[in-house]
């Protein structure tokens, strides 16, 4: 069984995590095989959509070489769905001291949102220290980033930036020793998902790999 250190190197290992938003159950099959074909075998796939807690459930039997993950999970009820679908990990966009306790509880690694040196101090007295930076760019990049993390980075604290991070400005993040990961969803666009342009998602995903190989991260 995978420990939540398990799931955290695996996140930092590729470094970039696809946000999906998906709005059909049909199209899960080939856009996990699109990801996995591009080397990029990991997806947050977000409860924005009804068609998430059925897609994690799908992938989770059909494709387990995927790491799955739940994003904008804004309540307890949906981080419970998200556990009990298969999802093994799960992100917010904010800090709900509830969501956190109950993710403790029932074993799920949790990343809440933070955008302040206040954000993260509670998040650190709940105990955790693997954070969501959101909304990453509009907030104030990686110079924002480094500069309201420094007091706490001795403790252990380390973020997954997303928000406006693309391509352009992937490794400029990655560069960080506070960065663990960051999360886009330019990788896999919904219109792509909708129109079914697996070729293009499997291309966005190789050139990752590529400008990560050659040493950016």
């Amino acid at each position: 069984m995978k420990t939540h250190q398990d799931i955290y190197e695996k996140i930092r290992a590729v470094a970039v995590v696809p946000v999906v938003a998906i709005d059909s159950v049909d199209a899960a099959l080939p856009l996990a095989d699109a990801l996995i074909a591009g080397g990029l075998p990991v997806a947050e796939i977000t409860f924005r959509t009804p068609a998430a807690a059925d897609i994690i459930k799908l992938l989770t039997k059909q494709r387990p070489e995927l790491l799955l993950g739940a994003g904008t999970l804004l309540n307890v009820d949906d981080l419970k769905r998200a556990k009990s679908c298969g999802a093994e990990f799960a992100v917010a966009p904010c800090l709900d001291p509830d969501v956190v306790k109950t993710a403790m509880k029932i074993d799920l690694p949790f990343a809440p949102g933070v955008m302040t040196p206040t954000d993260i101090e509670q998040a650190l007295s709940l105990g955790v220290t693997k954070l969501k930076f959101f909304p990453a760019e509009a907030a104030g990049g990686i110079k924002f980033l480094e500069s309201i993390s420094a007091p706490y980075k001795h403790l252990g604290a380390r973020f997954i930036p997303t928000g406006g991070i693309n391509a352009g400005n992937m490794t400029e993040y990655l560069r960080s020793d506070v960065v663990l990961a960051v999360g886009g969803t330019w990788v896999a666009k919904r219109d792509d998902i909708a129109a079914g342009n697996w070729s293009r998602i499997t291309d966005n995903c190789r050139q990752i790999r590529s400008v990560l190989s050659a040493g950016h991260n």
